[in-house]
């Protein structure tokens, strides 16, 4: 199988990247649930959303596979290790948080849809996942790292925005808060750990001016990708987006909605202003 990525260099300071908008499912996804169920994990449209980033110089990361195949915004040692039909040879995760989400069936590998569907109906072998992890996670944590980089080689600072969308209403195996209805944006970057607070809250400053409702941290806080990469004592900022589907797109039927329009306008906005953003005099 060849790599399922897009990446898209850049000569600005700002990297973006969806790691969970992927629809390219490999022959060897044997999943046993309906693929409408399971599309729903998909953070559909991000892509078509930030489809200016790339003609302002703004490095772009794209996962193709689908987040239910390999979750690229988790760390590989979270896994459920109960999913697998031999013993795991490699470290497992033991941290409390880490392992609420993969007993929520969340982890590198799904077990279930966000609404708590099974996706498989059998044991996995090691090697399958060890390959979902060579072909799938490992190269795009290399684009991801080699963009940030690069970013930060030409400028001296770099701005990461990890993006995502999110269900209007949070399911029951989605978050350790379900039912709870989102606001427009969710922006994270792990209680101010993973970018200053100046530029976090920057990034909801401008969107509420643009109208928008906005949580800062809750429920999303970010994950593995803004975890791994953002170290703002070293001038490298990441922060994690989520957008509210219901802003844009139909959640049932995945088509986009008129809503569209004036959220990539805002968005670009937001990607603007970014370009413009040194937080090192912030």
């Amino acid at each position: 199988m060849t790599t399922l990525l897009r990446y898209l260099p850049g000569t600005t300071a700002l990297v973006l990247d969806s790691p969970h908008s992927g629809t390219s499912y490999p022959d060897d996804f044997a999943f046993a649930c309906a693929l409408p169920t399971l599309r729903r994990a998909e953070d559909t449209h991000v892509e078509k959303l930030y489809g200016f980033a790339p003609s302002l110089g703004v490095a772009w990361v794209e996962a193709l596979f689908p987040r239910s195949y390999l979750d690229a915004n988790r760390d590989t040692t979270e896994v459920d290790i109960g999913m697998f039909d031999e013993p795991w040879p490699h470290a497992v995760a033991t941290d409390a948080k880490v392992l609420s989400k993969v007993r929520l069936g969340k982890g590198l590998i799904w077990r279930v849809t966000d609404d708590g569907v099974p996706i498989y109906s059998r044991k996995l072998g090691v090697a399958e996942v060890q390959a979902r992890i060579a072909q799938c996670w490992q190269p795009y944590h290399t684009a991801v790292a080699q963009a940030i980089a690069a970013a930060h080689a030409r400028h001296g600072y770099s701005i990461h925005i990890n993006c995502h969308s999110m269900p209007a209403i949070a399911s029951s195996h989605a978050t350790e808060f379900p039912g709870e209805a989102h606001a427009d944006f969710v922006v994270g970057n792990r209680d101010d750990t993973t970018s200053s607070r100046a530029l976090g809250l920057l990034v909801c400053e401008h969107l509420r001016q643009l109208g928008y409702s906005v949580a800062y941290n809750h429920p999303y806080k970010g994950v593995e990708l803004v975890r791994r990469y953002g170290d703002p004592a070293r001038q490298r900022h990441s922060i994690q987006l989520e957008i509210n589907r219901k802003l844009y797109m139909n959640e049932e039927t995945l088509v986009l909605t008129d809503g569209a329009t004036p959220l990539k306008a805002g968005l670009e906005s937001l990607v603007r202003l970014l370009l413009k953003t040194d937080p090192r005099v912030m």
